[in-house]
């Protein structure tokens, strides 16, 4: 058994027994120390991965990549604030589809058990993980329920508490959160959400700044 997959074993006994108060969100700023070392950014972020998670029409012309954690505030707040308009005017329609990757920021046992449970989730029910995750996040973390934000994500996935658990542990899923961290890096990405529309990335995660990107490639 791999360090990594001991790590996750570890992680989801501690993430499932935490139930005081006291642990603080993540601003944006991801966790790299058991990544890899560094190497120089590329100038382009990959179009496709493997294991990337689809949100709208594979063939949609616009292409939103997500860098992000369950545990960063901003993510959370791009998830509640921007991400449903900009899913009525581009997702619903066709014109573009969202790739979430994941990116864990601080507490790092509990993001990564996060995004371990996301990877896990019967097909079709990544997205609604996903929700629940984020838009469950600051009043959980504020109220110390970290342990039932946790459980609540595993009933989204559609598969039981056992399922969830064994496939935490496969090699797969932790490979799967690291082969994101590293693209992430590679690409420049340095705090979340990091957002590229069709391979450029935005400065703002704003409404307004997505709305600005996308409308000039679906007119």
């Amino acid at each position: 058994m791999s360090g990594r997959t001991t790590t996750f074993i570890a992680a989801f006994a501690l993430a499932s027994s935490i139930a005081g108060a006291g642990m603080a969100l993540d601003n944006g700023s991801p966790t790299l120390s058991a990544t890899p070392a560094r190497q120089a950014p590329s100038s382009t972020v990959p179009a496709h991965m493997p294991s990337d998670r689809v949100l709208g029409r594979a063939d949609a012309p616009v292409t939103i990549i997500e860098y992000a954690s369950f545990t960063c505030s901003h993510c959370a707040n791009f998830s509640s604030q921007v991400l449903p308009e900009l899913k009525k005017r581009y997702i619903d329609t066709g014109k573009a589809k969202l790739i979430f990757r994941d990116l864990p920021t601080p507490p790092v046992q509990v993001s990564n058990v996060a995004a371990a449970i996301g990877r896990c989730a019967a097909p079709g029910k990544f997205f609604d993980v996903a929700d629940h995750f984020m838009g469950q996040q600051s009043e959980s973390f504020a109220s110390g329920k970290v342990q039932e934000w946790i459980l609540e994500g595993v009933n989204a996935t559609g598969r039981s508490r056992e399922q969830i658990e064994e496939c935490v542990r496969l090699p797969a899923t932790a490979e799967g959160i690291t082969r994101d961290t590293e693209s992430a890096i590679q690409s420049g990405v340095n705090s979340t959400p990091a957002l590229f529309v069709n391979g450029r990335r935005l400065q703002e995660h704003t409404l307004d700044a997505m709305v600005a990107a996308i409308e000039p490639l679906v007119r």
